[in-house]
């Protein structure tokens, strides 16, 4: 088979594409034929060896996949044939994959596999942040940064599906911030001056941040009283600190989001999240955002679409 390579931890300009052999599924394990392979920013680090996961090279990349069973144990529930979403965690990035059975998810007729890839990792990041850590209630107001990326697109979607009254976008641009509003956001305001946008409008109860950086400060002072702000991840490069005496003020809560760490061990937890969000991927309120799409062998491209912040909606490979 086909599969994109880190052989060496010189960043996305490195990777090779190889021909491999196929994978065996082993125990507690499917095989899938890989139709669709998401492009997410942890390959971007693991490119360049800045990933908290480093495996020996050279490896496969790759964490989630959407495609049709080849193999999978008796009594699973799955046949050869099977429309399935899966985090393989790595080697999603070639033409056949292996996946650990209790991460795999069988897939709508009405999704399509480039939008099946584009669910695990971001809506269930979205699902745990929002809902169990940020405690979302009926008709609160949420403002989403990065919100035409990935992450972003997804906790608009997740956000309104489970209930928010009002969602706030923020983004670099006017044409992401038009990705953003069709995504479900209300509106969008620019990220230069967005605490005083957002505070003009009366501040808002949950903040999504994934980017971190110098907007940290202006998040928390963009949240109403008991407003909750949920750190995702740091892609604007820099980890900001925080001066706990800004908590006291409103009350205010910083609230960290580690769903990989959390939910994976933790044996049937991403099973019950599917099950959670699933009535809303059928009813099409979660529908991923497609961004551009790559063949494998424009996998570098792909990964520096996302390096260089070029990114709108799911990056995603297609071997």
């Amino acid at each position: 088979m086909l599969a994109v390579q880190i052989t060496t931890l010189d960043g996305p300009e490195a990777v090779q594409v190889a021909d491999l052999p196929d994978p065996v599924a082993g125990d507690g394990q499917v095989l899938i034929r890989v139709r669709a392979a998401g492009v997410a920013f942890p390959e971007v680090l693991q490119s360049r060896g800045q990933y908290q996961m480093k495996p020996p090279l050279p490896f496969v990349p790759g964490a989630e996949i959407a495609g049709e069973i080849v193999t999978a144990p008796e009594g699973s529930g799955f046949a050869p044939g099977d429309r399935v979403t899966s985090i393989s965690l790595l080697g999603g990035f070639a033409e056949l994959a292996v996946a650990p059975l209790d991460f795999t998810f069988r897939l709508p007729d009405s999704v399509t596999f480039e939008q099946g890839a584009a669910l695990p990792f971001n809506y269930l990041t979205s699902h745990f942040a929002l809902i169990p850590r940020g405690h979302l209630a009926e008709g609160e107001s949420v403002l989403v940064h990065g919100a035409a990326g990935g992450i972003g697109t997804s906790a608009i979607q997740i956000a309104k599906a489970f209930g928010a009254g009002r969602v706030i976008a923020v983004t670099s641009t006017d044409d992401k911030g038009a990705v953003a509003v069709e995504a479900g956001a209300d509106e969008y305001v620019l990220v230069d001056g967005f605490k005083d946008a957002v505070k003009d409008r009366g501040g808002v109860d949950v903040v999504v941040d994934p980017v971190g950086g110098d907007r940290f400060t202006d998040s928390l002072r963009s949240l109403k009283e008991d407003g909750r702000l949920l750190v995702i991840g740091f892609t604007g490069g820099s980890i900001p600190e925080v001066k706990v005496n800004r908590l006291l003020l409103n009350n205010v809560s910083v609230v960290g989001v580690g769903w990989g760490a959390y939910a994976m061990g933790k044996p049937g937890y991403l099973q019950q999240q599917w099950t959670d969000i699933l009535p809303h991927v059928e009813s099409g309120a979660l529908t991923p955002p497609i961004g551009r799409t790559f063949g494998l062998d424009e996998a570098t491209a792909a990964l520096l679409e996302l390096d260089e912040r070029r990114a709108t909606g799911k990056v995603l490979l297609l071997p």
